[in-house]
């Protein structure tokens, strides 16, 4: 990065032409955009009539004006000029390094110390890194430079400039320094026994848990579990864990399914954010000792309905809380954007379009079995057909469904609510997870009645649920004539579409993923290269690889009490069923993910 103490050479005459040590205008930004071939003549005079005919536009950063228009950029007429175009486009004339501002990556805490809230934003300067030697200041104003002497002074560390879009700045500029007062205040109010006047404490949550009130004096923890949902969602997260510790409590995100430390709280606010949480989630507040679980409907920033399950667990620190975020459109999708193939989603349509027997899921907690099945049955749902669903917990509420939820203190319990279904004139009956011998006679007594059973086992691969099932002691014949098929599933991330490149085959490592099925290797390969969209990671969202097992005939005469699991696998597999490993292969060879992201989900017995 270059130094804040002087522009870089090769930029001193555009920092002159643009306004050195002032704000940038909008006249002179749209004249050093036309001679830098980014606009056109006509495109200039629409930005500034746009700019007489709206009314507080002048207040916005140049650069935002001229994005809002949504032009194309002159240089390629097929790509619009955005936002970041823009910016990347400033920091060039600057000379001055360009950042895209990631808040995962930054200690809010530690450069929210750095200035105060006023002078930062009186210059629209954001530090975005800080250490003993130098403090890193992200702007948009990038010849503005009446502020770098004081600082550098005050600090007595080296101060380094980069260039970043003008909404980053000024919404993080509002966020963190909130954020971080609401912190701070709610800390000080946990340790305030002077006065009486805390903000939130123990005794207060305990009587707002009983009344389901929130006084108008905790407003920081308030805000701060507001802000900690609406950054989630924005960062895709699956799952939010909200980790107590002795002094300093982390959160932590997963986002496509990997684990990333976003925050920390001191463990005095992090009660008080667990506890507000516990009321939103309509759980006991005064009960710590044992587990709880609970459920938030909420909306994300767009405006989309969101809902959160809760569940508590007593630490040696207090309670640990995870939020499994389920959003409508991730949840449910359509079985192409699943990661099914044409050939799986015909077999897959095989199994579920039949009037009755069973249809088994089954991978691990988080491979994606509940987003098969609620796509599922979204799409089995229609008006003619009654859907009934068991669930532990009800995962995502959806008005095309009658739900249950189990309830094992009432004894309501898998088994108990098959049993109540079938006196519901069901169609179709999901159950949630079989678990027992009773759950899993109840499942066949209601396939053999006639009604489609659609449930999850936890096992590694297809052909051992067929085993799973004669442990839990059904009769190999029951599972002979009620058994459809089969899924074992698996989820992978998939390669950012913006920014992936094509990558050079690791040929052992293609001949070791594809051992005994000897495909060839695909003509191209792409790996991770890492862009603004995905954050840098290079992967974006994540999808299926599955494997079908077909209860044909000859599977189905192999299902015996002392069955030989290796000679009915053999069998499947010369009757066309593709094991994981070749559904994964193809997901490589369409370029849609890597060798070594597939092989980390892999069963290891493959």
């Amino acid at each position: 990065m270059a130094s804040v103490t002087q522009l870089p050479t090769g930029a001193n005459a555009a920092a002159n032409a643009l306004g050195l040590h002032r704000r940038l205008e909008l006249d002179e930004t749209l004249a050093a955009l036309l001679a830098d071939g980014l606009l056109i003549e006509a495109d200039v005079k629409r930005v500034r009539a746009d700019v007489r005919t709206a009314r507080g536009r002048t207040e916005l950063h140049p650069l935002t004006l001229v994005a809002n228009l949504k032009l194309a950029d002159a240089r390629h007429p097929d790509k619009p000029l955005s936002l970041e175009v823009l910016t990347q486009w400033l920091s060039v004339r600057a000379g001055l390094p360009y950042l895209k501002i990631d808040p995962m990556k930054i200690d809010v805490a530690a450069v929210t110390q750095v200035v105060s809230h006023a002078y930062a934003q009186r210059y629209r300067i954001l530090p975005v890194a800080v250490s003993e030697m130098q403090v890193v200041f992200a702007t948009s104003e990038p010849f503005d430079t009446r502020w770098l002497a004081d600082l550098a002074h005050i600090l007595r560390r080296d101060v380094q400039r980069v260039v970043a879009n003008p909404l980053d700045v000024g919404r993080y500029l509002t966020e963190w320094w909130g954020v971080q007062r609401s912190i701070q205040r709610a800390k000080d109010a946990k340790n305030d026994t002077g006065d009486g006047r805390a903000i939130l404490n123990f005794e207060q949550l305990v009587e707002l848990g009983k009344t389901g009130e929130i006084g108008a004096d905790d407003r920081h923890v308030v805000h701060i579990v507001d802000w900690l949902l609406q950054y989630a969602f924005e960062q895709r997260a699956s799952d939010i864990h909200l980790e107590p510790r002795r002094d300093s409590s982390p959160i932590r995100f997963r986002i496509d399914g990997v684990m990333h430390k976003v925050f920390e709280l001191p463990t005095p606010v992090m009660t008080a954010v667990t506890a507000r949480i516990k009321i939103l989630g309509r759980m006991d507040v005064a009960e710590k000792r044992r587990p709880q679980d609970g459920r938030i409907k909420t909306r994300s920033a767009g405006g989309r309905e969101v809902e959160l399950r809760l569940s508590s667990m007593p630490t040696a620190f207090g309670e640990k809380i995870v939020m499994r975020i389920f959003d409508p459109d991730i949840v449910v999708k359509e079985f192409r954007q699943l990661g099914f193939s044409e050939t799986e989603e015909k077999t897959w349509r095989e199994f579920v379009d039949r009037p009755h027997g069973i249809v088994l899921v089954t991978g691990p907690t988080g491979s994606g079995k509940t987003t098969t099945l609620y796509s599922t049955l979204k799409v089995l749902a229609t008006p003619d057909l009654n859907v009934c669903t068991v669930e532990d917990p009800i995962e995502m509420v959806s008005p095309e469904f009658n739900q249950m939820q189990v309830h094992n203190a009432i004894d309501l319990d898998f088994a108990a609510g098959v049993r109540t279904l079938m006196r519901q004139d069901p169609d179709i009956i999901m159950v949630g997870e079989i678990r027992d011998l009773e759950t899993a006679q109840m499942a066949v007594q209601a396939s053999l009645t006639g009604h489609l059973v659609l449930s999850t086992l936890h096992t590694n691969d297809a052909p051992s649920a067929l085993t799973r099932l004669l442990d839990l002691g059904v009769p190999n014949y029951l599972i002979q004539s009620t058994l459809t098929g089969v899924v074992a599933q698996r989820l992978v991330r998939t390669l950012c579409p913006h920014c992936k490149a094509e990558a050079a085959l690791d040929v052992q490592a293609w001949a070791a993923l594809t051992h005994r099925w000897h495909l060839a290797p695909p003509a191209k390969t792409y790996g991770p290269k890492g862009c603004l969209e995905c954050r840098k990671t290079g992967f974006l969202g994540r999808t299926g690889i599955y494997e079908m097992l077909r209860i044909s005939s000859a599977v189905r005469a192999l299902i015996q009490s002392d069955m030989n699991l290796s000679k009915l696998t053999e069998t499947a597999f010369a009757e066309g069923m593709q094991p994981l490993r070749a559904s994964a292969a193809a997901q490589v060879a369409r370029g849609i993910t890597t060798i070594a992201e597939v092989v980390q989900v892999l069963p290891p017995t493959e």
